[in-house]
C-alpha cells in the first residue's frame, strides 16, 4: 500500500470536502476528477483504518465499511448510532474523526477514502490491488 503523503492523483485529490456535523448526514467529497462520494456516519466508523480496527475486521473477515456480525445465538444490544462530535484535517492528505464512543484513532486519508467509495458505481467497479 503506497503512503498517503505521496502526491495525490486527480482521482486521490478531493476537490471538496463537506462534513455534516450538525445534520448528522455523513460526508460529501467532490474529488478532482469530477467523480462524487457520499460517506454516511455509521459507514465511516466501520471503516476506521486504525490499527486496532483493521485487526478485528480482519479476525471477523470483515471489509471496511461493513457493520460487526452478531455472534451465533447473541441477542442485538442497542448501540447508539455513530456520529462524529468532531473533525479535524491532517494536513493536506487526510481527516479524523472523534466519534460519539471517544475512538479517535483513525486517520482517513483521501486515498483510502476513495478506495473505500460506498457509491454503486465504485462497489460494481473490478477490485483493484494495492502495490
Amino acid at each position: 500500500m503506497q503512503s498517503p503523503l505521496q502526491s495525490p492523483t486527480a482521482a486521490t485529490d478531493p476537490k471538496s470536502v463537506k462534513v455534516n456535523l450538525t445534520t448528522g448526514t455523513g460526508m460529501d467529497i467532490e474529488w478532482a476528477d469530477g467523480h462524487i462520494s457520499h460517506y454516511d456516519f455509521v459507514f465511516l466508523r466501520d471503516a476506521c483504518p486504525c490499527a486496532m480496527c483493521n485487526e478485528e475486521r480482519g479476525k471477523s473477515g470483515r471489509k471496511p465499511g461493513e457493520p460487526p456480525k452478531l455472534a451465533p445465538g447473541a441477542l442485538p444490544m442497542f448501540k447508539a448510532a455513530a456520529r462524529p462530535v468532531s473533525a479535524e484535517g491532517m494536513g493536506k492528505y487526510a481527516i479524523r474523526f472523534k466519534w460519539n464512543d471517544d475512538h479517535d484513532l483513525g486517520i482517513y486519508s483521501w486515498k483510502f477514502l476513495r478506495e473505500v467509495c460506498p457509491c454503486e458505481e465504485c462497489r460494481l467497479a473490478p477490485t483493484q490491488t494495492s502495490e
